[in-house]
């Protein structure tokens, strides 16, 4: 894909003549194909994106900002796009990101704000969504297997162990699925929450999906790139239990409400794990490998909870942290 062409295509499409004077940048990307720049004209900027149409899902992702939108939820705006090219014009919202706001004195404040934004999209009644049923459930469980197991720690599970995993598999599934299910961002972290002009905004849905309560909650408060104690956490566990139950007219059990993000936390971060492996050895993205040591202290954290995860604790702590420990390639 060409970056001229996208320049060419962007002008036209917001009208911008040759003659005029105009800035083109590039801003940071993320894990996946996309490329983000940024077009400054008469002092008004958007964001311009080159997302490749045979690897990214941009239907969905204008098909979601319009309708996030419309529910009145915080997402940019789409300006332009092009499907076949897979060129988009959105809003700029600037390059403020939640994460590197976040400390011990503000971050009541700001999770408050993005427990908000959550209960928004949560609420938002997007349509056409694929639901988070046990096959997807079930593939992304697989990653773990796949690339953290199998391709990072070199390890060839025996039958034993495949049947450890497959129990695990279907535990964490049943849970994820007892749950109320509602819209979910799926990666509603501090690196995918801007703050733009005092409130916080959204980006990066285009995987949404109609999934269980608990998913965005445990991206934001057990986010793979900053930790909080667990006490902390546990108290906004509490405070979106009841912020959930006030709209939803709906009451839950404040244990069954904290075993289900535990358990959906666990899903999720041994997911993360193949994911970071994959992003290091696949795509050539090792920055992801620092956050490793986080994420398995995650797991670490939750096992040895739960009386029906100590076979797993147990392997877990045997077999996997050593071998991770011992492992170069994710410290160079």
């Amino acid at each position: 894909m060409s970056v001229e062409k996208l320049v060419n295509w962007t002008l036209v499409q917001l009208n911008v003549q040759c003659e005029e004077q105009y800035q083109w940048s590039t801003v940071s990307g993320d894990a996946s194909f996309r490329h983000y720049y940024r077009l400054t004209i008469h002092e008004q900027s958007y964001v311009v994106v080159m997302s490749p149409p045979d690897k990214e899902k941009n239907h969905e992702f204008v098909t979601i900002a319009k309708a996030l939108r419309a529910a009145g939820v915080l997402v940019p705006e789409i300006i332009a796009v092009d499907f076949d090219q897979g060129f988009i014009i959105q809003q700029d919202f600037g390059d403020q990101l939640l994460l590197p706001l976040l400390n011990s004195d503000n971050i009541e404040h700001y999770y408050s704000q993005a427990m908000d934004l959550m209960l928004a999209i949560a609420q938002s009644g997007v349509g056409n969504l694929p639901t988070y049923d046990s096959g997807l459930l079930g593939g992304e469980f697989a990653l773990f297997a796949q690339w953290f197991v199998g391709e990072a720690m070199d390890y060839q599970l025996d039958v034993g162990e495949q049947e450890l995993l497959s129990e695990l598999e279907q535990c964490l599934t049943d849970s994820a699925l007892q749950q109320p299910q509602v819209v979910v961002h799926r990666d509603f972290h501090a690196r995918n929450i801007m703050y733009y002009h005092d409130r916080l905004a959204a980006i990066d849905f285009q995987d949404a999906v109609i999934g269980p309560v608990s998913y965005d909650l445990v991206s934001l408060l057990k986010d793979c790139y900053i930790r909080w104690p667990r006490q902390q956490v546990i108290t906004w566990v509490e405070d979106y239990r009841i912020r959930y139950e006030s709209i939803s007219g709906e009451t839950y059990n404040p244990e069954q409400w904290l075993r289900w993000f535990d358990l959906m936390g666990l899903q999720r971060h041994m997911k993360v794990l193949g994911i970071f492996s994959r992003l290091h050895l696949r795509d050539g993205k090792a920055a992801y490998l620092n956050d490793l040591p986080r994420v398995i202290d995650y797991i670490e954290e939750v096992v040895v909870l739960y009386p029906e995860l100590a076979a797993f604790s147990q392997w877990f702590r045997d077999k996997m942290r050593p071998l991770f420990i011992a492992q170069p390639w994710w410290r160079s």
